[in-house]
């Protein structure tokens, strides 16, 4: 259900952003970081937002595997010192043998 919210909203701003940009076809000057260039500001309007998106979701998704990363760690570990407290378990369950009989 949350991912379905997003998908919505995600897609309403895609929509706004297309039905603004097909209504300006005015062409502007563009200054970025090398050049320069004169585009139509629905198709950058439309870049932009789709570079953003994509960035967006890059950053997002490196966060999530990080974190993937950390919790599948964490559940190695936890494993381990689980089978190690299980191992002390049964040696202190074992009764003590005598090293000399009488």
């Amino acid at each position: 259900m949350k991912y379905l919210l997003i998908f919505l909203l995600v897609l309403v701003i895609f929509i706004i952003s297309i039905t603004l940009g097909a209504h300006n076809d005015q062409v502007v000057t563009f200054n970025y970081l090398l050049a320069q260039g004169e585009y139509r500001v629905s198709t950058l309007l439309a870049t932009l937002f789709a570079a953003g998106f994509l960035i967006g979701w890059a950053i997002c998704g490196l966060f999530w595997l990080r974190l993937r990363v950390a919790l599948a760690n964490s559940q190695r570990k936890l494993k381990r010192l689980q089978q190690k407290l299980g191992q002390a378990e049964e040696a202190a369950a074992q009764p003590a043998v005598p090293a000399v009989k009488e």
